[in-house]
């Protein structure tokens, strides 16, 4: 069954050079590198601020940005500046650490803020509570995305877009290819919770899920800059399910708050002496997901990319955090280093291992190649963020936010040089756009 929309006119609500969609970190980096070069840049968000999994998924966590020895520092950038303008106020940690399983703590409503004085101090035009509908197309080139917020539906026109929805929204409404992998890597739902730090949460939650008719899991937790007792827990999984759908992420939204709810009964009733001290605080407004649509680009980056650190030509990011792979049942993840050696955690406990034999030496970072990022059959249309074209091993290295704020970077950089090439994010030189990031303060390689 079906209905018709009658046709009607749609208000051109803002006419840019640039229009980026998604404001994750991502894409708010990937607005203020194109709004320092003097683009006229708007900036959608759906949610009610910017940062993404950052702020409103609670995941409070950017890993190293220092190589995997820790002797030499390999992402900069927007990233670095964040970090150091929280830092000041003690919202972050330090960022010297090369720990695989560590990296900066944040204090996420500090982010939200921090990250609103960014887009308002580059004059870009933000756009919260507003969904993307629809793209309109003239041939492979997309002239205009279809919006809607309280004010109703609306076309933001722009010259050049950049897609950093995550799920690759634009991307698949302009016709750009993608796969959805099978088994996908399942979603998390993150809560800050005070109280709970001197419970070991997965021998509780081993011991007494079945009595709450909670599946097999493992997860993990970490600490919030200057809270003692708050904690961020991320310790259960929404498995089978694939969230770029509607209904499921609906369930799955619904399920991880419930399972929550679960872990908190489970402290109150078997930790009866720590009852008047546990409070759920916070639970992230939208489910921290891991992986859905995989587009399409110019180049795929493999696994054995990642793992060999091999360099390219046309590298725009950098990163040292290991192939992370959460399994699609039992909780856990299989860990890949670069060194050789590899971890299984599981609910079960830890299997170390090596995925190949010991060698004298072993890369230290690997890369990210700009064509990840672009497909010839939309040349208008840059891709950021966890939509990148990657094979599911490498993707499972490249998808946390400090490797994906560089390709946010790297877009707005080259959607602004396009605008000198007819627009054609295919077209630009990488040399000039390598050049070009590394003079805005990106660690360039």
């Amino acid at each position: 069954m079906t209905i018709t929309e009658p046709s009607r006119q749609i208000p051109v609500l803002h006419e840019v050079d640039v229009c980026v969609l998604g404001g994750s970190c991502t894409g708010v980096f990937a607005a203020v590198r194109a709004a320092r070069l003097g683009a006229r840049v708007v900036l959608i968000e759906k949610q009610n601020s910017f940062g993404g999994v950052a702020t409103s998924g609670l995941v409070n966590i950017w890993h190293s940005l220092m190589d995997t020895e820790g002797g030499q520092t390999i992402i900069g950038g927007l990233t670095r500046e964040v970090i150091d303008k929280l830092q000041k106020i003690g919202a972050s940690s330090v960022w010297k650490t090369h720990n695989p399983s560590e990296g900066v703590r944040i204090n996420t409503e500090e982010l939200k803020i921090e990250l609103d004085q960014l887009v308002r101090e580059h004059r870009i035009i933000p756009l919260l509570h507003t969904f993307f509908c629809s793209a309109i197309m003239d041939g492979e080139q997309v002239t205009a995305a279809i919006v809607e917020n309280k004010n109703g539906r609306g076309a933001l026109k722009a010259a050049v877009f950049v897609d950093a929805t995550g799920d690759g929204d634009l991307a698949k409404a302009a016709g750009i290819p993608f796969s959805i992998d099978p088994h996908l890597q399942p979603g998390t739902t993150c809560a800050k919770i005070r109280g709970l730090q001197e419970i070991n949460i997965r021998e509780m939650y081993n011991a007494h899920r079945t009595e709450y008719g909670l599946p097999e899991d493992s997860g993990w937790n970490g600490a919030i800059p200057n809270s003692e007792d708050i904690r961020m827990y991320a310790e259960t999984h929404a498995f089978g399910m694939d969230l770029s759908d509607a209904e499921q992420l609906t369930q799955a939204e619904m399920d991880e708050r419930y399972r929550i709810r679960c872990i908190m009964d489970m402290a109150r009733k078997y930790y009866p002496e720590r009852k008047d001290k546990l409070c759920l605080l916070a639970l992230g407004s939208y489910i921290g997901i891991r992986e859905t649509r995989r587009f399409t680009g110019e180049y795929e980056l493999t696994e054995k990319d990642v793992l060999e650190g091999v360099r390219f030509n046309d590298a725009i990011a950098n990163g040292s955090y290991r192939v992370d792979v959460h399994h699609v049942s039992g909780g856990g993840f299989l860990f890949k280093y670069l060194d050789g050696t590899q971890l299984d955690i599981t609910a079960k406990g830890r299997t170390p291992g090596r995925w190949r034999e010991e060698r004298e030496t072993n890369p230290t970072f690997y890369q990210i190649p700009y064509r990840t990022m672009i497909n010839n059959c939309c040349p208008n249309l840059v891709m950021a963020g966890r939509m990148i074209c990657a094979d599911k091993p490498a993707y499972g290295a490249i998808r946390v936010m400090v490797n994906m704020n560089q390709t946010g970077e790297a877009a707005g950089t080259a959607a602004a040089l396009a605008l000198n090439t007819s627009n054609n994010v295919c077209k630009i030189d990488p040399a000039a756009l390598r050049k070009q990031l590394a003079e805005d303060g990106s660690v360039i390689i």
